[in-house]
Order: structure tokens, then C-alpha cells, then sequence
């Protein structure tokens, strides 16, 4: 858990910040989002830009603050308390900024990152596709060189963003390469000609942020465009990997956020309902909501910071790709859980608008779907614990030692005489 004392000075002073941001959020705006009459809340950027406080990871010479992920995920839970629309919103700038920050040209930094930074220019970004899913590497869109620039065509969907954003980080296959890991590519595509939004999504939740799927129609990207220059054609796949941190980090500070907002909404109402002439706070039924749902949100929050530590000093590749995706596993579905037990404890009054609990129900929804379904998050944590497991030389203790009968070794099968160990 993280208290007062366990913050450090910048993880403290980021929290304070962040509080008085979110608490300068107008009311009517997020019902607005909520009631679809608002589209894009381009404001909320601008503002939060205007308090320097977009892109924190981010070096100061482009706008940022330079501070750490572990610090970046205290902030993500105080925006988290907003819903999944807002969070979302201002998550995208760490996401695509990643992007332009690690792999990009100057040139691409100072045209793109700067603005970015200052609120000036909404970003977005494409992943999916209507036949891909979570198959990122099925996708069509397809990328034809033509002299200086690039002829995209190609659909992406469920982009938030995409009635709003100025500027979409898409990937596509160069059309000249059959093999999609070699031939995949980012591109810095800006809102122009052959960008077309074909259909703006009506969503159960997280509403507001313009989600659409946009059609790509012999748009034509200029080679500086493509995400780190001429030397970033083909990189597509480096840079994926590089953005599923941002990607599964952000959703995770995000969640906890969310969890917080609910389960703070119902343990004030269960110390103010009365029934049977008690508190229900005082029911065990209640009660014990309360406790699981705390120990679950510490958790989570502890795993964060966990992973968020991991990638601050280099860790493996290997060992963040697991931790990254623990956490975005682990706190999205504490959300849902926490979120539903809120709504339990309020009863009837919680499936109303009286409270927002029913609006960050359908939020919370989205996020154990999106950025990998949390399905692939379980594939990918397996995957990449064997992946270490297997190789890994230790001098620990041999725990199979610690069986009375562990010396009858005819007695250890394990299938088929003679054949090789699965691979990975």
C-alpha cells in the first residue's frame, strides 16, 4: 500500500498535482461524455498540458518532467478516479509519445512530442483491426513505397480518438513483404486526405472520446513520417513491443483509480445506511466487501509499482513483458471485482444515476478487454515465466529433494520415454 510515508518527495508533490487537476474537472463535462454530447474533450488535454502535466516520463527539453514510471502511476490513479474516457485520454500521450520519444527523429520530436506535451495536439492510436482482434501481426493494412512517401491503405477500429485526435500512430505492412514481423511499420499519420472516420462506435461505456474505426484510402504518408525516419521502415514490430509498457501500464494505474472511486463511494454509504437498526457497515456481508476489495486494490497497487520499478532500471525485456502484463491482468480485473462489489453494497440506489457506480461499471468493463485481452495477458505471463524458468541456472535449494521418496527416480515419469521437453 502506498501511504503518505511510503511516497517518495516526487511521488507526493505528482499526487497533489494530480488531485487538484482532476478535482478542477467540471461535473457536467463527465456527463456529459456519458450522455454522448460530447464527442472530444480537446479542453481537458489543453488544460492538463497547461499544468505541465501530460507526458511526465518525458525528458524537459521536449516539455516533460523526466520523472520515473513509478511516479507516473501514482498520477494514473488519481486521474483513474474520472472513468475510463478521461484516463484513457490522458494515458494516450504517454502511449504515443513513447513511440516518437524512443524511436523517433528529432525533427519528429519537435513537430509532434513538443505539442503533445503542451495539450496543443490530440493524439491516437490504431491497432486493431476488424479481422484481427487481439492477432496483431493478422493485420491488413498495407504500406506501398511510392518515391518519398508511403500509400496506406487499411482500416483500423475501436481508435479512441478517432473523431478528434490531429495526429494517429498506425501500424501497416509494407505490401513488398510477405513476412508482417519483418515488413510491419509505424507511421505518424496526420488527420488529412485518405483518413476517413467510417464509423463512430456507440459504446456500453468509457463514452466521450470519439471512438471510431477510421479507412485509410491511398493516404499518403511522407517517409519522414514513418516512426524513427528511413532507419524505422520494417521496426514496426520493435516498436510494438516497446509500446505494450505503455500500453498495459497505463490501463493498470488507470483501474486501481477507478476500484478507489468505488469502493470509497460505498464505504461511505454503508456507514450512513441504516438497517435492522444498524449500520450495514456492521453486516458481515458488507463488511467483508469492504476488506476484499481493499486487500485487492493494495495489491494491485503494489504490483504497479513492482512493474512500473522493473522498467525504470532496465530489467530483462523478458521479465517486463510478465510484469507489465500481471499488472494490467491483475488490476483490471480487481476493478471489475472491487466496482461490482461496490455496486453490491449500494443495493438498488448503485444500478442508478443517483451514484456514479453504475457509470464506472460499464467503464471498467472495457479495460480487461483492451490493450490484450486479459486472456492473452494470462498466454503472455506463462509464456514469458517459462521463457526464464527453463534457462534460468540457480543455486538455491533442490525443493524436489525435499521428499521422502524423491530418490525412487523410476518412479518419476513424465510421458513419452525419450522425447524432448516441449518448447516454449
Amino acid at each position: 500500500m502506498l501511504t503518505d510515508k511510503t511516497l517518495n518527495p516526487q511521488q507526493q508533490a505528482i499526487r497533489k498535482e494530480m488531485r487538484d487537476f482532476v478535482k478542477s474537472v467540471p461535473r457536467q463535462l463527465l456527463l456529459d461524455m456519458d450522455a454522448e454530447k460530447v464527442v472530444f474533450p480537446r479542453e481537458f488535454l489543453q488544460e492538463a498540458g497547461r499544468r505541465n502535466l501530460l507526458g511526465l516520463r518525458f525528458p524537459q527539453a521536449y516539455g516533460g518532467r523526466g520523472l520515473p514510471w513509478t511516479v507516473e502511476m501514482v498520477a494514473l490513479e488519481e486521474v483513474g478516479v474520472l472513468g475510463t474516457s478521461l484516463a484513457c485520454l490522458w494515458s494516450l500521450v504517454s502511449i504515443v509519445g513513447e513511440a516518437i520519444a524512443v524511436f523517433g527523429t528529432e525533427e519528429q520530436k519537435q513537430r509532434y512530442l513538443v505539442p503533445m506535451l503542451k495539450g496543443e495536439l490530440a493524439v491516437a492510436e490504431g491497432l486493431t483491426e476488424p479481422r484481427g482482434g487481439s492477432d496483431f501481426f493478422g493485420a491488413t493494412t498495407t504500406a506501398r513505397r511510392d518515391g518519398n512517401s508511403f500509400i496506406l491503405n487499411g482500416q483500423k477500429r475501436f481508435v479512441v480518438g478517432a473523431e478528434g485526435a490531429d495526429l494517429f500512430l498506425i501500424y501497416g505492412r509494407l505490401a513488398d513483404e510477405p513476412d508482417p514481423k519483418k515488413g510491419m511499420t509505424a507511421f505518424l499519420v496526420e488527420r488529412g486526405p485518405g483518413v476517413e472516420v467510417h464509423h463512430v462506435y456507440g459504446l456500453m461505456g468509457t463514452r466521450g472520446g470519439g471512438t471510431g474505426r477510421l479507412v485509410f484510402r491511398d493516404c499518403r504518408v511522407p517517409v519522414e513520417n514513418v516512426v524513427g525516419g528511413e532507419a524505422g521502415i520494417g521496426r514496426g514490430t520493435e516498436v510494438f513491443h516497446q509500446m505494450m509498457i505503455p500500453e498495459r501500464l497505463t490501463s493498470a494505474g488507470g483501474a486501481v483509480g477507478m476500484g478507489r472511486a468505488a469502493i470509497e463511494i460505498a464505504a461511505r454509504y454503508a456507514h450512513r445506511r441504516r438497517a435492522f437498526g444498524q449500520k450495514i457497515r456492521q453486516f458481515q456481508g458488507v463488511s467483508f466487501k469492504i476488506a476484499e476489495s481493499l486487500t485487492l486494490l493494495d495489491a494491485a497497487r503494489a504490483l504497479n509499482q513492482g512493474a512500473a520499478a522493473a522498467v525504470d532500471v532496465g530489467e530483462d525485456p523478458s521479465l517486463v513483458r510478465r510484469l507489465v502484463s500481471e499488472a494490467k491482468m491483475f488490476a483490471t480485473d480487481t476493478a471489475w471485482t472491487v466496482v461490482n462489489h461496490a455496486m453490491q453494497i449500494l443495493g438498488g440506489i448503485g444500478y442508478t444515476n443517483i451514484y456514479p457506480v453504475e457509470r464506472l461499471l460499464r467503464d471498467v468493463r472495457l479495460i480487461t478487454i483492451w490493450t490484450g485481452t486479459n486472456e492473452v495477458m494470462r498466454a503472455v505471463i506463462q509464456h514469458e515465466f517459462y521463457r526464464q524458468f527453463l534457462q534460468q541456472k540457480t543455486d538455491a535449494r533442490d525443493l524436489e529433494d525435499d521428499a521422502a521418496g524423491a530418490h525412487f527416480v523410476e518412479e518419476k515419469v513424465y510421458g513419452d520415454e525419450g522425447a524432448s521437453e516441449s518448447k516454449l
